[in-house]
């Protein structure tokens, strides 16, 4: 094994948005820093990954993106994870055929439910697939055993936090306007303002505005917000503004919205920073002081290929920034010969734990007039009035995402319903057979261009993004049976929905069946079908009901953060309570998932971990 000789101050490991944020700031603070990055190295421009956005055969989140979903490229026939040197989970593996078979789905899952969200390894791909909805968590969020008297408080307070989430905002390069945000308690320094005004509202927005303003639900107002986005309302960072295209998720082909790679790339050119791409940590290593001494990595030239080579690192400090499954992953294949036996970081027992996400409760109609979707960025407002109240000792909060893209999350639009109309079928219920038929009719000529254009100007969405209750029976462990193709073991899932989760679904359900009434909108959400693995069953107003999630990507909670090193796994500079110069970051320290979509607080919390290791270095 050859080991790189001493010569850094900072090793990380992930070039996501944490890894970069905290590369950046020790590259320009004069530190020597490596990044050991798991995918492959950013390439010169998006065209690579446009095109194979353009060409694949499912617009899901991941398939711009390496390693390949299907094999060989073009087919339907998904890749075995087990062939791959650097795995990650697909949306194409969560249906009831496939969520549980390891030579298709990359997570080994144990149930009860899937878990759904999914995650990218390739440097700055963390958040590639990210929508830019750059929200602050609000003061409650951080306080919610005090509060509410439930799960934990974290150990930093909103006043803490929030001189970092200027700082992040200045860095992704956030478009909001302060005067909007400043909402449940959500406050900021006097002279401050965002680097952009926001984008501007769509007409869905529009819509929805109009027909609940001044209305409420259960006594909580409905107020529509426009919604911060790490996206340019104008030329910021040498980037162009948004240009209205509606695949935000999963690509951005003019790089409006901020991704990793933008501060990466700024990391690297301070002349400080190195990456080696295609580099797979594979252990840490802790010495009798329990101090980490070194981190081991396996490398590979091809996602298919073999290993091409084994090295170890070493430096002064140690950041995992590997996400909130591949981090405690590794952490779990560190056992230093049985010195660590329940992995590094670990005396509290805490790693892996508290695996939580906002599952989200999805619910699509036709507007009683047209409001013309399709068009601009995939959300562009939002209810936010939601997001806290006296109700959370009780059930869960949410947030209410308003979409712009109109059937295409909900059933695959403007595929599905142009399918319809062609071939005669009916599964997105616009194309129902004539009085007196059984058969639906298949349109041509000028009554299918009216069929379409009356079918899709009217279509919208809302996502309610419902908190998640930290639960220790929800975690990640390491599958002792499936491997990688380096040989490593893959992340084992246990999850479920709690009670109290379940009963934000309820409150979403019905929330969205009163703002659809108040628009005079006709409801299509569909109920889950028998055997979809994300179903649930609940209660509604006394009568049995069955309601499905989908995952948010928001992936928090496997190392938690706290004041107390037996129940956590970091403290609040998110040093690890058993080695002093090991730094966990990323949405694994989350105590609480709260109710902001989580990539600002990311960022904030990155940032602050930085000004903590430039302080231990000197």
């Amino acid at each position: 094994m050859n080991t790189t000789t001493p010569q850094y101050d900072v090793v990380i490991v992930g070039a996501g948005v944490s890894g970069a944020m905290m590369a950046k700031q020790l590259g320009l603070a004069g530190k020597k820093v490596l990044i050991l990055e798991a995918g492959a190295r950013i390439p010169p421009n998006n065209n690579e990954f446009m095109q194979r956005f353009y060409m694949g055969v499912a617009k899901v989140p991941e398939i711009p993106y390496t390693p390949e979903i299907f094999t060989p490229s073009g087919s339907l026939e998904l890749t075995n994870p087990a062939t791959l040197n650097a795995g990650r989970p697909n949306t194409m593996t969560l249906d009831a055929s496939s969520w549980q078979d390891p030579n298709k789905a990359y997570m080994i899952q144990q149930g009860p439910l899937p878990f759904s969200s999914t995650y990218e390894r390739i440097a700055g791909g963390t958040m590639r697939h990210w929508l830019g909805t750059s929200l602050r968590n609000v003061p409650n969020d951080f306080k919610m055993k005090t509060t509410y008297g439930k799960f934990v408080d974290w150990p930093l307070s909103y006043d803490d936090i929030e001189p970092w989430y200027e700082k992040a905002e200045w860095e992704i390069g956030v478009s909001a306007d302060k005067a909007q945000q400043a909402y449940l308690g959500i406050t900021f320094a006097p002279n401050y303002q965002y680097p952009m005004k926001p984008i501007p509202p769509s007409l869905v927005d529009v819509a929805v505005t109009k027909a609940v303003t001044g209305q409420s639900f259960e006594g909580i107002p409905l107020v529509v917000t426009e919604t911060p986005a790490g996206r340019n309302s104008q030329p910021y960072q040498n980037r162009r503004p948004c240009a209205g295209n509606t695949n935000c998720i999963p690509i951005c082909p003019i790089q409006a919205k901020y991704d990793p790679s933008i501060t990466l790339n700024m990391a690297l050119d301070t002349g400080n920073v190195t990456i080696l791409a295609q580099t797979v940590a594979s252990e840490i290593i802790v010495d009798d002081n329990d101090l980490v001494s070194q981190i081991n990595y396996i490398q590979y030239d091809d996602i298919l290929g073999p290993a091409t080579g084994k090295g170890s690192v070493t430096a002064k400090r140690y950041v995992l920034a590997a996400h909130a499954i591949e981090t405690p992953k590794l952490c779990f294949m560190s056992t230093n010969n049985g010195r660590t036996p329940n992995g590094v970081a670990n005396s509290s027992g805490q790693m892996g734990r508290n695996l939580m996400d906002h599952p989200l409760y999805l619910a699509w109609a036709q507007a009683p007039e047209p409001v013309f979707g399709f068009r601009g960025p995939l959300a562009t407002s939002g209810i936010e009035s939601m997001r806290d109240g006296s109700f959370r000792s009780d059930r869960a909060a949410f947030r209410i995402e308003i979409g712009n893209e109109g059937w295409n999350f909900s059933i695959g639009d403007p595929w599905t319903t142009t399918l319809d109309f062609i071939n005669g079928m009916n599964v997105s219920q616009l194309n129902p057979p004539p009085a007196g038929s059984s058969a639906s009719p298949a349109l041509w000529g000028p009554d299918l261009v009216t069929a379409l254009n009356k079918g899709f100007s009217h279509q919208f969405r809302l996502g309610f993004l419902v908190e998640q209750s930290p639960e220790e029976s929800n975690y990640v462990t390491l599958s002792k049976t499936e491997f990688d193709h380096l040989g490593l073991p893959r992340p084992q899932i246990v999850y479920d929905l709690s009670q109290y989760t379940r009963a934000g679904f309820v409150a979403a359900k019905q929330t969205a069946d009163a703002i659809f009434n108040l628009m005079g909108a006709t409801q299509f959400t569909t109920p889950p079908a028998a055997n979809d693995p994300s179903a649930f069953d609940v209660v509604i107003d006394g009568k049995p009901d069955r309601l499905k999630f989908f995952g948010a990507g928001h992936i928090v909670g496997t190392y938690r953060m706290g004041d107390d090193s037996k129940t956590s796994v970091v403290d609040a500079n998110q040093r690890s309570w058993d080695h002093k110069n090991l730094f966990l970051v990323g949405s694994g320290n989350f105590c609480t998932v709260a109710t902001a979509n989580p990539t600002l607080t990311i960022a904030a919390l990155a940032l602050k971990a930085a000004a903590t290791v430039l302080e231990d270095l000197g």
